[in-house]
């Protein structure tokens, strides 16, 4: 069907009256210009076919308000599609949306979920070996390499000699060694 003056004159008509194929027909042959002109406007295809959707749900409703002695029927839709582009333009302005791709550029301290789930599983793995240890050989790795003692203070809180304390410390970390790398 050849989208002339007329022919889109009979076709808001038939749209006035409730009639479906006459607004598919009248979508069939005036979308595309249509969708040009959102995409224009908005610069963003999914914008300007949701804008699109909108204008033709307002040219449904409103079908019965154009007059052909004022404006061209494409003239009066595209007026429609214009009205509502620059309102979503003004929505995103007045709420501003940072791109997605300028936000994965930003550097963050945060570690990454990934990094946190795996340094979870080889805190949970380090745990269950150093339950493998000796309740006080446990004790002494743990306010060793945890809390910072000295084997001297460490021979002094329990009682054994110094030479013996870095004896069982290295020990325990071999120990603790063989049982991550299972």
């Amino acid at each position: 069907m050849q989208s002339s003056r007329e022919t889109l004159d009979q076709l808001l008509d038939g749209v006035a009256r409730g009639d479906e194929a006459a607004f598919a027909e009248l979508y069939q042959v005036t979308s595309a210009k249509l969708y040009s002109v959102a995409l224009r406007i908005l610069r963003n295809s999914e914008a300007a076919e949701d804008v699109v959707q909108d204008s033709y749900f307002k040219v449904w409703e409103r079908a019965r308000d154009f007059d052909p002695r004022i404006a061209a029927p494409i003239t009066w839709m595209a007026a429609i599609v214009r009205n509502r582009a620059l309102d979503e333009v003004r929505r995103r302005a007045a709420r501003p949306q940072a791109d997605v791709a300028e936000l994965d550029n930003i550097e963050s301290d945060d570690e990454h979920p990934v990094e946190v789930l795996g340094r979870r599983e080889d805190v949970e793995r380090l745990r269950r070996c150093l339950e493998g240890l000796e309740a006080e050989k446990r004790q002494m790795v743990q306010l060793a390499y945890l809390h910072g003692l000295s084997r001297e203070a460490l021979a002094s809180r329990f009682g054994h000699p110094e030479g013996t304390i870095k004896t069982w410390l290295r020990r325990s970390l071999a120990q603790l060694k063989g049982c991550l790398e299972q």
